[in-house]
């Protein structure tokens, strides 16, 4: 295939997400606008320029939760060329928990958000999420007995111990 240069250089865009879990209950964000304006996300968003993905999560979760987060581990790396209707969008998605500074603080919808719902993981079928974030919570669950990273086209009927 002959691709042109203008092809050659054009690049998924890098985001990241972050599941903040506190007894089983995972903080979201209801999107401000579109796509996906009303739905339930989980924190998070684009990378900026000489920024890390962790910088880019825990900054991320401040400006949309006001709250610290500190990063436990990489659930995995969702980069299907269709989760997202604005284009080849692929996400690493952390887990974390809120950091010690921000304990006693309630998360406060900021940047991005009209609200803010800690959702219990049973109730996840009672949600109207946005983008992936339902499958993601999915894998997320799988995870917490398994500790296995995901990503996009992995066959999960193929997991080995």
């Amino acid at each position: 295939m002959d691709m042109s240069k203008q092809d050659e250089y054009k690049n998924p865009i890098p985001t990241v997400d972050t599941i903040i879990d506190n007894n089983s209950r995972v903080l979201f964000i209801k999107r401000v606008k579109e796509p996906f304006e009303g739905k339930m996300v989980f924190p998070g968003g684009f990378i900026k320029i000489g920024e890390t993905v962790e910088e880019a999560a825990i900054r991320e979760v401040m400006e949309e939760t006001s709250v610290e987060v500190d990063l436990d581990h990489i659930l995995g790396v969702y980069s299907d060329p269709n989760r997202d209707p604005r284009g080849h969008i692929m996400s690493t998605v952390f887990i974390g928990k809120i950091s010690p500074n921000s304990q006693n603080k309630e998360p406060i919808a900021g940047d991005g958000a009209s609200s803010i719902k800690w959702v219990d993981i049973k109730d996840i079928d009672k949600e109207d999420f946005g983008f992936d974030h339902k499958n993601v919570l999915k894998d997320y669950i799988e995870w917490k007995n398994s500790k296995q990273t995901f990503w996009s086209s992995r066959n999960k009927s193929k997991i080995t111990e």
